[in-house]
């Protein structure tokens, strides 16, 4: 049962504005912005290195909650500036050649499906993407006809950024498992707003974000790789943190995922990030998703309801990202006038999610995210100023 009242303690600012915004970048708990001031201010006082030595075990400490929260060992998680990097660093890892297939989602995110085509132009490999099932998301029956022995890799965004669907992470990677594929999935706008586990789902690695639904600082991120898939992977770059230095001729990688991450990071968000972990921990995943997804259903029927609105979200039990269209009305005059009521809302742009926004004829939507520190009168109020437009 989460306990309401603490949360918005721990949350001042979303007592002054109706906060939905939360898929772009979640407001910290009081908890997060302590861990992180307080660090800065300890290194203020006696220097950066010497404030890591002494925070080292709380640092350390960082490692074995996000293992909790992925339900996976401290030794397969490594800690790095931001999900594109983690993300990067397990895709850029895997050894592609001409003919190699790799199979993708049709709602994946830019920053992914750029990346695939660059390693296709690089080394021949091809980049194909699955069909959607009548809901719209992947249709995994489609995913499993798709393969054969040169598939090298199935990589899916879990929930894209530009709508409710959840597509179904842990049915493709049974399709991973049969088929003894490498599995990377994208978990940007999962973790923290539903349970992620890695056993569960079946991946092999898995890359998330800090500052979305988890309630962490920007410029945070992690990678899950499994134990058995770790010393298959040769790190796109590495410095002596990840491979240390052992002759004059030879260097040694790390036999834990550490060796995806460099000798500097920031330390301060780097407790940060352990400390809003912790505080999802705490309350209980469970019940976070339950509530997400209590806020985002009355959203959309709140919405459901305005004439000349078009709700824009797919599959069967939609995440609580709403994305939206107002007929007569652009999406950034939306989120410029909810602004100016003190409602914090963002847009989804086309080119972020190209295949699936040309597939449906998609312009800038609308994106509204709440999270269980929202209330009802912070819905009920976008849908009032969304209806009076």
């Amino acid at each position: 049962m989460i306990n309401f009242e603490r949360i918005r303690s721990d949350t001042p600012a979303a007592g002054r504005q109706s906060y939905l915004h939360n898929a772009g970048a979640a407001l910290m708990p009081v908890s997060v912005v302590a861990a992180m001031k307080d660090h800065i201010d300890l290194e203020a006082e006696i220097g950066g290195y010497a404030a890591a030595d002494r925070e080292a075990e709380r640092l350390e400490a960082v490692y074995d909650s996000v293992a909790r929260l992925l339900n996976a060992g401290r030794d397969e998680i490594a800690l790095v500036e931001n999900a594109t990097v983690a993300w990067q660093m397990a895709f850029y890892a895997m050894p592609f050649k001409a003919g190699d297939r790799i199979l993708t989602a049709e709602a994946e995110y830019a920053a992914n499906y750029v990346a695939y085509l660059q390693m296709c132009r690089r080394t021949g490999a091809r980049v194909e993407v699955v069909p959607n099932d009548a809901s719209g998301q992947l249709d995994v029956a489609a995913l499993e006809r798709m393969i054969d022995g040169k598939v090298k890799l199935i990589s899916v965004t879990w929930v894209p950024t530009n709508g409710g669907l959840v597509n179904p992470a842990a049915r493709i990677g049974t399709v991973a498992r049969t088929y003894a594929i490498p599995y990377l999935v994208d978990a940007c706008q999962a973790v923290g707003q539903m349970e992620v586990d890695v056993e569960a789902i079946g991946c092999d690695m898995l890359s998330a974000t800090g500052r979305k639904f988890l309630r962490g600082p920007r410029g945070t991120g992690f990678l899950y790789v499994r134990r058995s898939m770790l010393h298959r992977l040769e790190p796109p770059m590495i410095d002596h943190h990840a491979a240390p230095w052992v002759e004059r001729d030879r260097y040694r990688l790390r036999g834990d995922a550490r060796r995806f991450e460099n000798w500097e990071n920031n330390y301060a968000a780097r407790l940060g990030l352990g400390a809003a972990v912790d505080y999802a921990l705490d309350l209980g995943l469970d019940a976070i998703e339950k509530r997400c997804r209590a806020l985002a259903n009355r959203l959309r029927a709140g919405l459901s309801g305005i004439d000349g609105l078009r709700l824009r979200d797919l599959g069967r039990s939609p995440s609580a990202i709403v994305s939206f269209t107002l007929d007569g009305h652009e999406a950034e005059s939306v989120v410029a006038s909810a602004a100016a009521a003190g409602i914090v809302i963002g847009t989804s742009d086309p080119a972020s999610t190209r295949l699936d926004a040309e597939a449906r004829s998609l312009p800038m939507l609308v994106r509204a995210s709440p999270h269980y520190y929202n209330t009802g009168a912070d819905i009920d109020r976008l849908v009032e100023h969304v209806a009076r437009l």
